[in-house]
């Protein structure tokens, strides 16, 4: 099996960024372990196309693990903003921090010291150790996770069935090129083994499968009945000077959105709901209701109140007031764009932006 598919891989391999090809790979290239762990971070829960420009940006103003220890914090939570899951982007500066001050700025090359690091889990640490270290590693994302219950036939529903997958997926990994099989299984997933209408007839594993000889495809992974996601209330306060300035503040570093930048809101949580309504504000002034906005996260839906007011003076409050040109730079989470997009509705058009 793993002849096969590194043959197939060989030949049609994605070009992505932060990936050494089998061409360059044969002539001596060996992957930065930098740019593998950046790409993985970025690549949880969220698509390649969504992940290149933000992998670009970064690998650009931040070159290496040094580079981003040494840089500001707020910087790298502005360049995230949109990316989602910001714990993640919280951990990628812990993890730069410890490597370059415990770790001489060098990754550990090996599973259990990768996973000491912050943010990393079992994925991960098996990912970067097959890509960038060739350590023989079993990977498993969401990608080999359908790969493997249709080759295999895994009926034990998701999540119950991931150490059976991972099994699976250990007992067929070569030890020789680990980190191209592991990556060809992620292409396989990605191009031919999608979720549906898989393309079955160019798969380079269609006579393995057994999904595929039962005509059952479709019907793996076996995922559990989806519960209907709760409903949170809560009200968002824009607040604009004069000059037009709005006023943001910094959430708090822990929790969801922990760290990143926003309009003043009600205690809302994932658990429980914020206060509603103009009484609610963070200060008195001429509250008027911009409509309500909603965003989804991945276990709640949220709903905010939006409301606008034009103040003079300092209001007593925390925070700082960025004017129309510099808010399209802040570390803005989607929802809080929404938010001020809400009140402003041309702020954050396309091209503004």
């Amino acid at each position: 099996m793993a002849i096969i598919l590194l043959a197939w891989y060989d030949r049609h391999a994605r070009p992505l960024p932060w990936r050494v090809s089998p061409s360059d790979r044969l002539n001596g290239v060996v992957a930065d372990p930098y740019r593998v762990w950046l790409s993985e971070i970025m690549l949880q829960q969220t698509t390649v196309q969504a992940v290149k420009p933000y992998f670009a940006n970064f690998a650009k103003r931040w070159p290496s693990v040094a580079d981003l220890a040494a840089a500001d914090t707020e910087d790298v939570m502005k360049a995230w903003a949109g990316l989602g899951y910001y714990s993640r982007a919280r951990n990628l500066k812990r993890c730069a921090d410890v490597v370059a001050a415990d770790h001489g700025g060098r990754f550990p090359d090996t599973e259990e010291g990768l996973r000491a690091l912050p943010g990393i889990g079992p994925y991960t640490a098996a990912a970067i150790a097959a890509i960038a270290f060739d350590r023989h590693a079993a990977v498993v994302d969401g990608n080999i996770e359908r790969v493997f219950t249709r080759l295999c036939e895994i009926a034990t529903p998701l999540p119950s069935a991931k150490n059976e997958i991972r099994t699976a997926v250990g007992a067929v990994t070569p030890i020789d090129r680990p980190g191209d099989f592991a990556q060809a299984l992620m292409d396989l997933g990605a191009t031919i083994c999608t979720p549906k209408r898989p393309a079955c007839a160019l798969c380079p594993l269609n006579e393995a499968c057994l999904a595929r000889l039962s005509g059952r495809q479709e019907q793996f992974p076996v995922k559990p009945m989806k519960k209907d996601k709760p409903v949170r209330l809560g009200a968002a306060f824009v607040a604009e000077r004069r000059d037009g300035a709005v006023l943001l503040v910094k959430r708090p570093d822990t929790g969801l959105l922990g760290g990143m930048t926003g309009v003043p809101t009600t205690n809302w949580t994932v658990r429980a709901d914020g206060a509603t309504g103009a009484e609610s504000g963070p200060f008195d002034a001429n509250w008027r209701s911009k409509g309500v906005i909603t965003h989804v996260f991945t276990h709640f839906e949220l709903r905010l109140e939006v409301f606008h007011a034009v103040v003079t003076g300092a209001p007593d409050h925390e925070g700082w007031w960025s004017d129309s040109d510099s808010l399209p730079g802040e570390a803005l989470p989607t929802v809080m764009k929404k938010a001020l997009g809400a009140a402003f509705p041309a702020l954050f058009r396309k091209g503004k932006t």
